[in-house]
């Protein structure tokens, strides 16, 4: 079960909503719309005071309505106390040594994140096959996944950073993406 099963996880949602929450009072009303497009899939990032408190919330109260992930996931702390809380997925932006080892570690599906073919080949070397394309935009976008579905057949890529309404379904047709995450839909 490469990365404790992570392709089935986001096999089950093509699209991400990628969240940062500023508030509790922001959860109910943003989990109520994402329910009323039918989206059972969030990512809490970790870039406000807040987001644990809303994170617990969320595992709490919703988590029968969606799989709830996390991310911005940088320090390998972090990896433990998130599984302890009980989310479904951890994404990280990129990738250290001491965050792999504390992945591998772990029993919560995680989808760690690259941008250039030696951050792909790093990843590799861990045994990960399934990643984060962020920032996709900055990064080369569509061309880039192309290129590394030549290069990098057996990876899949859940590109976020411009994905939007307007490019997401052109992502979403590439054979090396599995997913896609973004913030458009919130």
């Amino acid at each position: 079960m490469t990365q404790n099963n992570i392709r089935a996880v986001l096999a089950a949602h093509k699209i991400i909503p990628v969240v940062t929450f500023h508030n509790l009072s922001e959860v109910d009303p943003l989990v109520d719309k994402l329910l009323e497009q039918d989206v059972r899939c969030i990512e809490v990032t970790l870039r406000t005071p807040e987001a644990m408190e809303c994170i617990a919330y969320l595992v709490k109260h919703k988590k029968n309505d969606f799989s709830i992930g996390v991310g911005t996931v940088i320090r390998p702390e972090q990896v433990e106390i998130l599984e302890n809380m009980g989310v479904d997925f951890l994404v990280s932006p990129g990738l250290s040594p001491d965050l792999a080892a504390a992945f591998l570690k772990s029993k919560t599906p995680f989808i760690p994140g690259v941008a250039t073919p030696s951050d792909i080949i790093t990843a590799q070397a861990y045994g990960f096959d399934t990643l984060k394309f962020f920032p996709a935009n900055l990064f080369g976008g569509l061309g880039a996944l192309k290129a590394y579905d030549q290069v990098f057949p057996a990876i899949k890529f859940c590109p976020t950073g411009g994905i939007n309404a307007n490019n997401y379904e052109e992502f979403l047709a590439l054979n090396n993406v599995i997913t896609v995450g973004g913030s458009w839909l919130v």
